[in-house]
């Protein structure tokens, strides 16, 4: 019973923590990522779309981006939602057939912009972790009765060390994230 909790808290966490870096993944660095698109949704026909459904998306150069449309009469949506599409500041240019988009340069205050931002998002999967904590802690709590409070009080000291280890994961992955973002 308590290690059916037990995993099901790991495993909730180390979910949090695959959030985490997916998100980490979509926050821009110096060189343009195929992975900064994967959020962007297109009104395609009425219905948000998401952007890899619709088209093929090439790196080739370090501030480049190629989005080949599957479906021509999609270009001008799949710019439009490129430009709506906050924290990205790209320019994207269309020439019937293809999509370029050109990354700007970073300046040193954008890039701490992005190191907050990213700060921002590894918070967010902390807390996640703690919540999921919580709710596993209060799980246990109420088997009290069935197991007793030894067993109880040895799985708790368990979940601290669960919790630490993917607390710690975030920040491992926020630390390599800052390291890439301020690379100049």
């Amino acid at each position: 019973m308590i290690s059916d909790v037990l995993a099901e808290a790991k495993d909730k966490m180390l979910k949090a923590v695959e959030v985490a870096k997916d998100d980490f993944s979509t926050v821009r660095t110096g060189r343009a990522n195929p992975a900064l698109f994967e959020r962007i949704n297109v009104e395609y026909y009425g219905t948000p779309t998401p952007l890899q459904q619709l088209a093929s998306l090439q790196n080739p150069e370090a501030r480049t981006i190629i989005i080949t449309p599957y479906d021509k009469t999609a270009l001008k949506d799949i710019e439009k939602a490129i430009v709506a599409f906050p924290n990205l500041g790209a320019a994207p240019s269309n020439d019937g057939n293809i999509i370029r988009v050109t990354m700007p340069e970073l300046t040193e205050e954008r890039r701490k912009e992005y190191v907050k931002l990213a700060r921002a998002k590894a918070e967010d999967a902390k807390v996640v972790v703690r919540n999921l904590r919580r709710k596993t802690k209060d799980d246990l709590d109420a088997l009290k009765t069935e197991v007793g409070d030894d067993e109880v009080a040895r799985a708790e000291k368990e979940l601290e060390a669960i919790t630490k280890t993917h607390i710690d994961a975030i920040d491992e992955a926020l630390k390599r994230k800052e390291a890439e973002l301020l690379e100049v």
